[in-house]
C-alpha cells in the first residue's frame, strides 16, 4: 500500500506510536509518507539543530517525512496560544497535502486534539482517500476553566473528523463510548491498545547508580515517572505517602505544570518520605523502574479520563514492574484483569494510603509474580507487533474501499 500518515508530533519528539508505525509499515514493504511539524515538544522550543522552513523533506528507503512550519506554543502557553498552534499546523499541512500525499491508498491520522483541525481538512483536500483515525484523546489535555469557547472549537473539529472517518481505532475500551457519543458510527470504531517503545522499556536489573538515586533504606519504594500535571492529581499521592512515612517512600520522577504545587504540599505536610527526581532520559527509565518496588499510575476522577490509559502503564507492564493504580475506568480494569498490581478509586488519599501499606507487606516473590503477569498481558494484548498487525489490517480493509480518481 501507499500509506499517508498525518501527525502533529513525530520523532525525534516522544511520539512513539506514529513513529514506530511508520517504520514498521515501511519495513513490511509499504510506501509511507509522513506529514508532520518540526520538533518542539515538550519544551515548546525548536530542538537544537532544527529550524522551521517550508521545504524540509527526508527520505529513507520506503519512508518519506515532510515537515511544515507551525506556531510554537511553549509548555506554559495559554489556551489561545495552543489553539493558534493547532490552527497553524492545519493551515501549513493543507498547503502541501495535495501534492505530498497524492496517490496514497489510505490516510492514517494520529488523532490528538492538536491534530483536530488538520484531520478535518486534509482528507477533503486529497479527495476520496479512505481515512483511519487513531484516537488518543477526546478533549484538550489541559484546557483550564474559563476557556470553554476555545475547547468547543477543538471538540467541534474532532467531531467532524470522527463523522467523516472510514474507520476509527481508539486507545482504550471506554474511549469507544466517548467517540460514539461524539458522533462516530459504532460499526466503524475498534479498540486498539497502544504499545510502548520496547527498545527502551523492558525488564532490567537495577544498576548501583539507580539504586542510590531511588532507594534510601529497606522501605518499599513507589515511583511515579512522568508528567506532574493537572490530570495526574499527585497531591493525592503525597497525602497518602505522608500518612505512611515509616513504611513507604514515594519517588516522583519528572516535571510538569503542577510540580511547584505538589512540592509545596510535600513541604507543608513535612513528608520527608516524598522525594523529587528531575526529568530523566527515557533511556534511563527501565533501570529506574527496576530499582523501585512499584510503579504508580495516577488519573484524576474526571469523566473524560475514564476512557484513557496513560502510556506509563504500558511502559511499566513491558518492564515487568508491579503497578499501583489510583484511577477509574479502563486503567484500573486492565491492571486488575491482568493481576499485575493493586488499584483504588481516584482522588481518595486514604484508600491510596491503604494500598501503599498493603503493597509494602507483599513479599518480593509475590511482587515479581505481579510483574510477570503484567508483562505477559502486555505481550499478549499491547505489544508493538500485535498493535501494528491490527493497524495494518485496518488500513488494508479501508484501502480496498478506495474509489479510483
Amino acid at each position: 500500500m501507499k500509506v499517508g500518515i498525518l501527525s502533529y508530533h513525530f520523532p525525534p519528539e516522544p511520539a512513539f506510536i506514529p513513529g514506530s508505525l511508520a517504520e514498521e509499515l515501511a519495513a513490511r514493504g509499504h510506501e509511507v509518507r509522513v506529514l508532520t511539524g518540526f520538533p518542539d515538544y515538550p519544551g515548546g522550543q525548536a530542538y537544537p539543530g532544527w529550524r522551521q522552513r517550508w521545504r524540509h523533506e527526508t527520505h529513507n528507503d520506503r519512508l518519506s517525512v515532510r515537515r511544515v512550519p507551525r506556531y510554537v506554543a511553549d509548555g506554559e502557553a495559554s489556551t489561545r496560544a495552543r489553539l493558534a498552534s493547532y490552527l497553524s499546523f492545519a493551515g501549513s499541512a493543507a498547503l502541501v497535502a495535495r501534492r505530498f500525499l497524492a496517490g496514497i491508498d489510505v490516510l492514517y491520522v494520529f488523532q490528538l486534539p492538536a491534530t483536530s483541525f488538520a484531520a478535518a481538512s486534509v482528507p477533503r483536500l486529497i479527495g476520496r482517500v479512505p481515512t483511519v483515525l487513531h484516537v488518543q484523546d477526546v478533549l484538550p489535555e489541559d484546557a483550564p476553566p474559563g476557556d470553554g469557547r476555545w475547547t468547543a472549537r477543538v471538540v467541534s473539529a474532532m467531531t467532524r473528523a470522527f463523522r467523516a472517518a472510514d474507520r476509527i481505532a481508539v486507545a482504550a475500551p471506554s474511549m469507544r463510548d466517548l467517540v460514539i457519543a461524539a458522533g462516530a458510527d459504532p460499526e466503524r470504531v475498534s479498540v486498539l491498545l497502544n504499545w510502548t517503545d520496547e527498545r527502551i522499556f523492558h525488564p532490567a536489573q537495577p544498576s548501583a547508580e539507580a539504586r542510590r538515586l531511588v532507594r534510601r533504606d529497606g522501605r518499599c519504594v513507589v515511583m511515579h515517572a512522568g508528567t506532574i500535571g493537572a490530570r495526574q492529581g499527585l497531591e493525592t499521592a503525597v497525602r497518602a505517602a505522608a500518612a505512611l512515612d515509616s513504611t513507604t517512600d514515594l519517588v516522583l520522577v519528572g516535571s510538569g505544570a503542577d510540580e511547584r504545587r505538589v512540592r509545596g504540599l510535600a513541604a507543608e505536610l513535612r513528608a520527608e518520605n516524598v522525594r523529587f527526581v528531575e526529568r530523566r532520559s527515557p533511556l534511563d527509565m527501565s533501570d529506574l523502574y527496576a530499582a523501585a518496588d512499584y510503579q504508580l499510575v495516577m488519573l484524576r476522577d474526571l469523566p473524560e479520563l475514564r476512557g484513557s490509559v496513560p502510556g506509563k502503564l504500558q511502559a511499566a507492564l513491558s518492564c515487568a514492574a508491579p503497578v499501583l493504580v489510583s484511577a477509574g475506568g479502563d486503567t484500573a480494569d486492565l491492571v486488575e484483569r491482568a493481576r499485575a498490581g493493586l488499584s483504588c478509586p481516584p482522588e481518595d488519599w486514604a484508600s491510596l494510603a491503604d494500598r501503599f501499606w498493603l503493597a509494602a507487606t507483599i513479599p518480593p516473590a509475590a511482587r515479581s509474580d505481579m510483574g510477570r503477569r503484567g508483562r505477559e498481558a502486555y505481550l499478549r494484548e499491547m505489544s508493538l507487533p500485535a498493535g501494528v498487525d491490527r493497524m495494518e489490517g485496518l488500513l488494508r480493509e479501508v484501502a480496498r474501499t478506495r474509489v479510483p480518481a
